[in-house]
């Protein structure tokens, strides 16, 4: 059996997306569940779209999603010559020829194709003209595959059996006027030159493969086993664009999501592991379940909450130096590792992104800048109160033990002696402490603040009362 060799083949346009990096999580999942390589191709023959800075960030995205290519990445840049070379090849074996059609003389017959109301324009060279050599001319050319009537047919590794009629093949480009290759005869010639065995990507290429399929036949060589996965689709069943809040995997990054999470949320679009309800799998469970079988045939539709949803319950189970190492780039001002991880502790439930620490835990690094307004109407309101909190703060100034056991203990003593309800006490000191209604556990948030900044915070809501 031929080892698998798969391929992802991002273009340095733009920024990694989802469905890129979708196409390239199913690559490498298929690559590891089969024991098989999984390598990079950076298709970079446009030189008027693609931009050399990109390239890097692509690399990082992968590389920060834990894919990184198993051999030298290739750059279709370094391969130019070696396109030239197949092309002259098929020129050779008949199977394509020099087009000096102009662009105004295509453009005239794009033209007379609508008025004569075709449905597509699809160029095809006098066959007689080509036999007599009359098809000729000088100076910039195209090269042209010469197209046959012969029907195309493939399978699918998701769609099955598809074929694909000769007739509506046109004589496809493949070097452009300005000496270029096109994808259909760049990819080919380096999907053979890498042996690639499996190519896994997006419904979009279906048409394309009949194209490349006739390549494959007139150079005499094997093509790949295909599987074209569907796109997919925003919460109104329409294709993923930005509209729908989908963004690149360097945004995502930005935002602080996990490359564990994301990964996983990427695997299960639009695939299958057949586990049931289970939808949180470690990557080796990932590799164990893979199957191309498994991929849907409809669009997986991406729902940015449920990704969210997932970030948390994976940030939730990190290890606790790796959850305190995923918050630290968003803490500010510093803090000392040992205070991080009495914070991380007691914030971990609350949390589904790391970037929310700043938001959700501000009071653990800075004063708060003002107190809930609809918290001080209501817990602030008690006309006795400024008497008990001037009582609460001498006890605390006096006691020896500042853990959260004792400062219960304490607090429920006090409020028992004035014969109150501990809520009484406890939803005011909170509001003083952090400047809000909701927070971890009063006692063990205060065991972690400290005593100085505990009472230095209650006697400026104090002198606020």
């Amino acid at each position: 059996m031929t080892d698998v060799r798969v391929r992802f083949a991002p273009s340095p346009t733009g920024s990694l997306h989802i469905g890129g990096a979708r196409t390239a999580v199913l690559n490498w999942l298929y690559a590891r569940s089969t024991g098989g390589k999984f390598l990079l191709r950076v298709e970079d023959t446009d030189p008027e779209r693609s931009r050399g800075e990109l390239v890097d960030t692509i690399l990082e995205d992968l590389a920060w999603l834990g894919m990184k290519s198993d051999e030298p990445i290739v750059y279709q840049s370094e391969r130019l010559v070696h396109y030239r070379k197949i092309a002259e090849t098929l020129i050779e074996r008949g199977a394509a020829y020099r087009d000096y059609t102009t662009p105004e003389e295509l453009q005239a017959m794009r033209e007379k194709a609508q008025e004569q109301g075709e449905a597509a324009f699809r160029f095809r060279a006098d066959r007689d003209k080509l036999r007599r050599g009359e098809f000729s001319g000088s100076g910039a050319h195209a090269i042209r595959f010469l197209a046959l009537d012969e029907d195309v047919t493939f399978t699918d590794g998701v769609h099955g059996d598809i074929r694909f009629p000769g007739t509506e093949i046109d004589d496809f480009v493949l070097v452009r006027r300005d000496g270029s290759p096109t994808y259909h005869l760049s990819v080919v010639a380096d999907d053979y030159a890498m042996g690639i065995t499996d190519v896994i990507r997006g419904n979009d290429h279906i048409s394309n493969t009949p194209k490349q399929w006739l390549i494959y036949r007139a150079m005499d060589w094997q093509p790949p086993c295909v599987a074209h996965v569907p796109l997919i689709s925003g919460p109104d069943k329409k294709r993923l664009s930005k509209r729908h809040g989908a963004a690149s995997v360097g945004d995502y990054r930005q935002k602080g999501y996990l490359p564990e999470a994301l990964f996983n949320f990427i695997a299960l679009l639009g695939w299958s592991p057949g586990k049931g309800d289970k939808e949180i799998f470690t990557r080796q469970e990932l590799i164990d379940a893979f199957s191309i079988s498994g991929i849907q045939k409809s669009s997986a539709v991406f729902d940015e909450a449920k990704l969210v949803w997932m970030n948390g319950e994976v940030l939730r189970n990190l290890p606790l130096t790796d959850f305190v190492a995923s918050l630290r780039f968003y803490v500010t001002p510093p803090v000392e590792d040992d205070y991080l991880e009495k914070v991380a502790e007691l914030l971990r439930p609350r949390l589904t992104l790391p970037s929310e620490i700043q938001e959700k835990g501000s009071y653990f690094f800075q004063e708060p800048d003002e107190w809930d307004a609809k918290g001080r109407k209501k817990h602030w309101s008690d006309s006795k109160l400024p008497t008990r909190l001037s009582q609460y703060i001498t006890a605390l100034e006096s006691s020896e033990e500042f853990a959260a056991e004792a400062l219960e203990t304490q607090l429920r003593s006090l409020c028992e002696s004035w014969d109150i309800s501990a809520a009484k006490l406890i939803h005011p000191v909170r509001l003083a402490l952090t400047g809000r209604t909701a927070s971890p556990g009063l006692f063990e948030m205060m065991e972690v603040l400290g005593k100085s900044t505990c009472i230095r915070r209650l006697k400026r809501a104090l002198s606020e009362l």
